[in-house]
């Protein structure tokens, strides 16, 4: 199951993220998003998780609680639209 967590501090790290979510079950993978022209953090990031019922306990646990000086927000990640992208150019 794929995890969308916001309001990340921006000093946090790949590693952070997935040492965060590990105590609620295995972590597959631990990403947060960067700006493609900057490099720099944007403030969230996804997390997978194999097991359904892990990745439920850690919405549960972690959605509103402090992390970084910050209030997360956890849930589960939604598909991408192309609608949200805005007019495209060519």
């Amino acid at each position: 199951m794929n995890i969308y967590v916001g309001n990340l501090s921006y000093g946090t790290t790949d590693q952070d993220l997935e040492t965060l979510f590990s105590a609620y079950g295995t972590v597959d993978k631990a990403t947060i998003i960067k700006d493609r022209e900057t490099g720099k953090p944007r403030g969230f990031g996804f997390v997978e998780m194999s097991s359904p019922d892990e990745a439920a306990k850690a919405i549960e646990g972690l959605h509103g609680t402090q992390f970084g000086g910050r209030t997360l927000t956890v849930n589960e990640a939604r598909e991408r639209s192309n609608n949200n992208r805005g007019p495209r150019r060519f």
